[in-house]
């Protein structure tokens, strides 16, 4: 049976893939590159704001050093701070409920996400849950952002690591991550965890490598994802 959940932050918990796609187009726009809608969700959706960064002016033939990175990341930051101050974040229907049911339930939990520290800890805070929240793995925390199993890895080996400690250890298949990209489920299932994809951003067709898939967390409870993963 399911011991704990880890969930994904944007696009499933946070409905703020079209601010960060603004964001990223703004801060590129300052430096004379365009990118398009279609290039953000069909190339790019998914990184992190590094790999954004760092994967768009590699196309461009530009160079990006380690200083050029940390001021692009932090100036996008300033922006989403700025937004998400004015008007709050924006949460998928049913992302409240199904965190509010997890934490109020015996599951140990955590944020599995490329998003920064600042952005999860807001929306959980928001939210009324972010003390539920066991470990929470972000951008900050890993060197290389989903598919790769890092940071999936690295979320794992925390919820048996950090205190309270579990009774018994946590295996893989008691785990479950909550995904709504492909790159996401990758970086799960390399991990032996179970994954749930929420067709939320892509199309039920492109999760198909999740062991179940749902067209959204309006759609579902706690009690529903128990039957799911007996």
């Amino acid at each position: 049976m399911l011991r704990a959940i880890l969930f994904d932050f944007n696009g499933i918990v946070v409905d703020d893939e079209p601010i960060h796609m603004e964001l990223f187009q703004q801060v590129f726009e300052e430096e004379g590159i365009t990118l398009s809608s279609e290039d953000y969700y069909d190339r790019y959706l998914g990184f992190d704001d590094r790999g954004v960064f760092q994967a768009v002016f590699e196309r461009y033939g530009r160079p990006c050093t380690p200083v050029d990175l940390t001021r692009f990341i932090a100036r996008k930051s300033a922006y989403y701070q700025a937004r998400i101050q004015r008007d709050g974040f924006p949460i998928f229907p049913g992302a409240a409920e199904l965190l509010r049911a997890a934490a109020a339930s015996e599951m140990r939990l955590g944020v599995v996400s490329g998003a920064l520290r600042s952005e999860v800890d807001g929306a959980l805070d928001q939210i009324g849950v972010l003390e539920s929240f066991k470990i929470i793995v972000t951008a900050e925390d890993v060197r290389e952002s989903k598919p790769d199993p890092e940071s999936y890895r690295r979320g794992f080996e925390l919820l048996n690591a950090l205190p309270p400690l579990p009774e018994r250890l946590l295996h893989p298949h008691e785990v479950l991550a909550i995904e709504d990209s492909p790159a996401g489920i990758e970086s799960a299932a390399a991990n032996g965890l179970a994954t749930l994809g929420v067709a939320q951003t892509y199309e039920p067709s492109q999760l198909q490598d999740a062991d179940q898939i749902v067209p959204s967390l309006a759609t579902i409870d706690l009690a529903e994802i128990h039957r799911l993963f007996p």
